[in-house]
């Protein structure tokens, strides 16, 4: 049988097949599986072109998934979606995250470096009674340095560091609506503060006590704000620019994207209070070994989200 007759004989099986398995139905499917394996096994033995073969091959392999695998469960969808979905969605955003990385980095760089040279500079953006509160939480003379909170402390203080995490994350990206500009304000302003209270810090000498307290998290959190404002200047840029689409329905295109980053958030959000408040906290861990440790998250966290999911990007 000459391969024209072959597929003008089967073409509206083949096609009432695949609008079957895009539905995923059940009922008579069997059969129907048992027919497409035949006609793959002709087209191979009659040596038909390997356009078609091609088609008949992906429609029996559609199937034999359909047939043989169940459904993926709710881990399974959790563990696919960090360790491909999440990743691979904040790399297509690659524009907005770079955006993002540049108005909190740069205000925290010129914050940081202003207060070393003109120490008086932190006054601008902190009063004097919360730098005295900030001085006194990290004050390597302390009494509560050197000694280790009470297990349910540490419970109190997770669901504090979640609290405050998560809130600092949802602000930054719910206020993109506002065409973008309040996920750009709270990105500029984190970076300030951020900036202000490392530079004070530094800058009288309390070093030891405040970055091996903060690099142990602060990785998972200060790229989860970036992330957050990437996702908020994904929401203010589909009502500036809708292209094709009205404002509202480009708005619910951005807002499903958004959502895709900002479940990966959350989940940084919640390591960041996790290791906030049962490993940074911890006075018991040497600071040395604190600084390997936070620096070789640094270096997980950034080769993740460049590296992570690749091979299944569409």
């Amino acid at each position: 049988m000459k391969q024209r007759t072959f597929e003008n004989q089967h073409q509206q099986q083949w096609k009432t097949l695949e609008q079957w398995l895009d539905n995923k139905p059940k009922n008579q499917f069997p059969q129907k599986y048992r027919q497409i394996c035949q006609h793959l096994a002709l087209a191979k033995d009659r040596h038909y072109t390997p356009h078609l073969i091609k088609r008949l091959n992906n429609l029996a392999l559609r199937g034999h998934q359909l047939i043989y695998q169940t459904q993926p469960n709710l881990t399974n969808k959790i563990i696919n979606f960090i360790a491909v979905d999440f990743p691979n969605k904040v790399r297509s955003e690659a524009h907005l995250v770079i955006l993002a990385s540049l108005l909190f980095i740069i205000p925290l760089l010129i914050m940081f470096i202003g207060i070393q040279i003109a120490p008086d500079f932190i006054y601008t953006l902190i009063d004097s009674e919360q730098i005295k509160q900030i001085e006194k939480m990290y004050d390597p003379t302390a009494k509560h340095f050197g000694q280790n909170r009470e297990s349910d402390s540490d419970f109190l203080m997770f669901g504090f560091y979640i609290y405050n995490n998560i809130g600092i994350g949802f602000r930054t990206f719910a206020s993109g609506i506002l065409l973008g500009f309040g996920s750009i304000f709270f990105l500029v302003f984190n970076g300030l503060n951020i900036g202000a209270v490392a530079g004070h810090l530094t800058q009288i000498g309390y070093i030891v006590p405040f970055y091996s307290f903060v690099i142990g998290h602060s990785s998972f959190e200060l790229i989860a704000i970036i992330l957050s404002g990437a996702a908020g200047l994904k929401l203010g840029w589909g009502l500036i620019a809708p292209g094709r689409y009205y404002r509202l329905e480009a708005l619910r295109n951005a807002a499903k994207q958004s959502i895709q980053i900002m479940g990966g958030v959350i989940i940084m959000l919640l390591l960041a209070a996790f290791l906030e408040a049962f490993w940074s906290s911890n006075t018991a861990i040497a600071p040395l070994i604190k600084y390997i440790v936070g620096s070789l998250l640094w270096l997980l966290v950034l080769g993740y989200l460049l590296l992570a999911g690749r091979k299944y990007a569409t």
